[in-house]
């Protein structure tokens, strides 16, 4: 629940994969560990380092309500996906609860805009680390902020990739047997 990279300035109507491809690759722009991943809308493109929902396929957690159940891998991966983007979200909703001034329109330049929404960011996370305490947490940022990750340890593009295509689909397989297994399990 605390923010990582924050990219203020662009325009509300310039596409998440272009304001994406500008954080990877700034000179202290977003890094995304190999191995790691960031989960993202169907805005973006499902490539190394960023995990992206199935197309096509229904996404929305109000899709699954009345009793509904996902009757393919990628449904499912679909739901889950939804499920946790919704803690993402819910980030977002916090911020504004905490900070008025980022509930409507404002009528700063933006340098100021800028400046407010990286201010209301830090302080966010400022509380929530005095609110609350996360021992593996705090190792993962100990590791990542001591430099124990090399440069080309970090993914720099973005862009689609077969190879994480293929990861994707693989994990919508094997999530779906395990939950349709453990359906079946409670039902006999």
């Amino acid at each position: 629940m605390q923010f990582i990279y924050v990219l203020p300035g662009w325009e509300g109507s310039a596409h998440d994969g272009r304001v994406l491809r500008d954080a990877v690759t700034r000179r202290n722009g977003l890094k995304v560990p190999n191995g790691y991943y960031y989960l993202v809308d169907g805005g973006y493109t499902n490539g190394k380092g960023f995990f992206a929902p199935f197309r096509g396929q229904q996404y929305h957690l109000n899709d699954w309500r009345d009793g509904y159940r996902p009757t393919t891998p990628t449904e499912l991966f679909n739901m889950k996906h939804s499920s946790t983007r919704n803690a993402i979200e819910r980030c977002f909703g916090l911020l504004k609860m905490w900070w008025a001034i980022l509930r409507s329109p404002s009528f700063y330049d933006i340098t100021t805009q800028s400046r407010i929404i990286l201010a209301c960011c830090m302080l966010h996370n400022f509380i929530r680390r005095e609110m609350l305490v996360d021992p593996m947490e705090d190792n993962m940022n100990t590791q990542l902020q001591d430099g124990n990750l090399e440069a080309n340890d970090y993914i720099t593009v973005v862009e689609s990739s077969d190879e994480w295509t293929t990861w994707r689909q693989n994990l919508a397989l094997e999530m779906f047997n395990t939950w349709r297994a453990t359906r079946e399990a409670r039902e006999s």
